[in-house]
Formats: structure tokens, C-alpha cells, sequence
């Protein structure tokens, strides 16, 4: 290894990591995620990719991205059974439970919400929020979704797109995974409709199908008919994050939901964890070799300056939604649905975005 390769340590195998690891994959940089599991590999729920982001069958695709010799730049390297324990930003150090340390000339913490890397970056440990709401999640058969005519009539299951249902309380968030193999639903509901107790689950719990039918017996019939005879589903209390004061501290930054946690109300998390990863490839596209800890300081300045302002707004947008109607003299984002649509798919990434910003700047100055 040459002593003057640019050193990168992604904490974190999730979309976040991989996103951040594919985009910054380049010649002469040393670039290693650290996943705490012992595999990595997918939970078999749907990941909403919105169009600012992009459509893929995600986590293989980017890992396979990140490991596959015939792309430019250098393969990346992914160690599993490595649970980060300690994170030093000033020196650039991880250390992980089984004694393993690891430098870096920049550490990204894409180690979600529950996030170690934010621990060392805020000075204080963060814990995740309830928002008084809970998730449902599973997946459907094409063929049995195709079966249900009644269903199909209302909704092409092999959209390409996600669709999201709102009825009273509840919203139903479904779309195609797996090139139209399955279809993938989240269903979201307050934790005081429900006929179970979600606040002990994480992303892997089970959940009760008759409590979940019991839950959304408000749909329609020819909305909940598919759903009958599904065999097993995932249940999760959703947390989310207040922003952050910041993302960064000397040689480390955390993105996606280790930054910016988000309910999945505006199908938006995966996708941010991505614009994240198209940031930091941006503003580190021209490093070619060991950079200074002060030109790391100063891009990743450039980085939150440029992503804070769009990924909190999307996030307090996403809880604000979250909430029901009597809530609604709580609003702090006065957006029209179509508003936020063109806010949120008109993006164009994150050099332009602080143009725009220091343009605005200027004509209000």
C-alpha cells in the first residue's frame, strides 16, 4: 500500500454504505466498509427508490458494484463481523469489538439509525424517536396480486413506480420488487389502532397477520382481499431523528439515516442516503492522492452545506405527513403534495444545489 493512498473506512454495509462506497470508488484509494453482521446481505422488504434517486433491486447490485474488478477505479473491500465499538475523528481511527483498528483519512458513518459513528461525531449519544407510529411490512406473489381482479383494476401492480394508499389513518405504501417477481407492501398505522404492542420491535420482528388485518379492516375490500392470505409479515415501531446540529467532525461524517433518519411516509430515505453518497463523490472526485486533514475539514463543510438544508426539510416533510389530520395546525413545511414532488425529483445533485443556494444568497444580499 502506498503511504500516500487516500484512505477511506465506510462503517456500515447498508444502501448508505454501498452507495457511498461505489461513488467514491477511484484509483489510488484504499476503501473499506465495515459491516457488523456476520453476512451481508438483504431482509426481503421493498426499498422505495424514488426518481431523484434511481430504480434498482438494490443491495446485491450495489455490493456486486462496489467488489467487481472490471469497474473503474479500485475494489472496494467489505469486512463483515466487524461491530465498531470506538470511533477517534480527530486521528481517523475505528476501532471495532474484536480488536481490529482501522485508519483513515476519512471515516463515513453510514451505520444507520442507531448509529456508533454519531455517538463520537454530536459528543453525545441520540436515540431515535417513536413517532406514535408502527409499520406492517411483507411481500405478495405477483401471480397472487394478478389473481385479484378486483385489486388489478384499481392498481396495475407491475407499475413501476410506488403507490401509496391513504385511508382515514392508515397508508399503505406498495409497489414491484424483483423485476415484477414480488410485490412489496408497507403498511403503516398508529400505535394506538393497533391490536399488538410494537414498541420492543427492530427491523427483523414478527407480527401477527390477524392483528394486522384487525388493524386495517378500515380498507376497502378489494384493498385488503390480497392481503388475506398472507403467511408471514415484519412488524416496526418507526423512530425518527430531530436534525442534527451537524454530520461532521474533523476526519468523519455520518449520512442516510445515521444523519437523517426519516419516516417512510414519502418513500424518501433510501433515496437521500444515495444523494448523500452522490455528494460525497462530488466534492472528493478530484483527490488523487492522501489529503490533508484540513482539505478533508473543508469538503466535507462543502458536503453538509450542501445536503443539510434539502435532507432535513425532506425530513421533517416525511414526519409532518406521518401525523393525521387534527394534527395539522402543527405544520411546519407549507407544501402542497405537487410542490414537494417537484422539489424533491427536480434535484440535481449536490454541486448544483450549493450554486443555487450561494446564487439565492446573493440576489437576497
Amino acid at each position: 500500500m502506498s503511504n500516500r493512498e487516500f484512505r477511506i473506512v465506510i462503517v456500515g454495509g447498508g444502501i448508505a454504505g454501498l452507495s457511498a462506497a461505489v461513488a467514491l470508488r477511484a484509483e489510488n484509494r484504499d476503501i473499506k466498509v465495515l459491516e457488523k453482521s456476520a453476512q451481508l446481505k438483504e431482509i426481503g422488504a421493498g426499498i422505495s427508490l424514488q426518481p431523484n434517486a434511481s430504480k434498482q433491486d438494490l443491495q446485491d447490485i450495489l455490493k456486486e458494484a462496489a467488489i467487481d474488478p472490471k469497474r473503474p477505479g479500485r475494489p472496494v473491500s467489505i469486512l463483515t463481523s466487524k461491530n465498531v465499538c470506538y470511533c477517534n475523528t480527530a486521528e481517523g481511527i475505528v476501532t471495532t469489538e474484536d480488536g481490529s483498528i482501522f485508519e483513515a483519512d476519512l471515516v463515513i458513518g453510514a451505520d444507520g439509525i442507531k448509529s456508533r459513528i454519531r455517538e463520537f461525531i454530536c459528543g453525545d449519544k441520540i436515540d431515535a424517536m417513536p413517532t406514535g407510529i408502527s409499520a406492517y411490512r411483507f411481500l405478495i406473489p405477483m401471480e397472487k396480486i394478478e389473481a385479484e381482479t378486483e385489486f388489478t383494476r384499481h392498481i396495475n401492480p407491475r407499475d413501476e413506480f410506488t403507490t401509496m394508499v391513504l385511508c382515514h389513518d392508515r397508508r399503505l405504501v406498495m409497489g414491484p420488487i424483483r423485476h415484477g417477481e414480488s410485490f412489496s407492501v408497507v403498511a403503516l398505522v398508529p400505535d394506538e389502532k393497533m391490536h399488538e404492542d410494537s414498541s420492543h420491535t427492530n427491523w427483523t420482528s414478527s407480527g401477527s397477520i390477524t392483528s394486522f388485518l384487525d388493524s386495517f379492516s378500515v380498507l376497502p375490500t378489494w384493498l385488503l382481499k390480497p392481503f388475506q392470505n398472507i403467511t408471514s409479515l415484519g412488524l416496526w415501531q418507526l423512530r425518527d431523528l430531530d436534525p442534527l446540529d451537524t454530520w461532521f467532525k474533523d476526519h468523519a461524517i455520518v449520512i442516510g439515516d445515521a444523519a437523517h433518519a426519516m419516516l417512510p411516509t414519502q418513500g424518501q430515505g433510501a433515496s437521500q442516503a444515495v444523494e448523500d453518497a452522490e455528494a460525497l463523490a462530488a466534492f472528493f472526485e478530484d483527490i488523487e492522492s492522501r489529503p490533508s486533514a484540513e482539505d478533508v475539514q473543508a469538503r466535507l463543510a462543502k458536503v453538509f452545506e450542501a445536503r443539510y438544508e434539502r435532507a432535513t426539510l425532506i425530513q421533517k416533510y416525511s414526519r409532518q405527513q406521518g401525523k393525521p389530520a387534527t394534527e395539522k395546525n402543527s405544520i411546519e413545511i407549507q407544501m402542497k403534495p405537487e410542490e414537494f414532488a417537484e422539489f424533491n425529483y427536480s434535484y440535481q445533485g449536490a454541486k448544483q444545489w450549493l450554486e443555487n443556494a450561494q446564487l439565492k444568497r446573493m440576489r437576497s444580499d
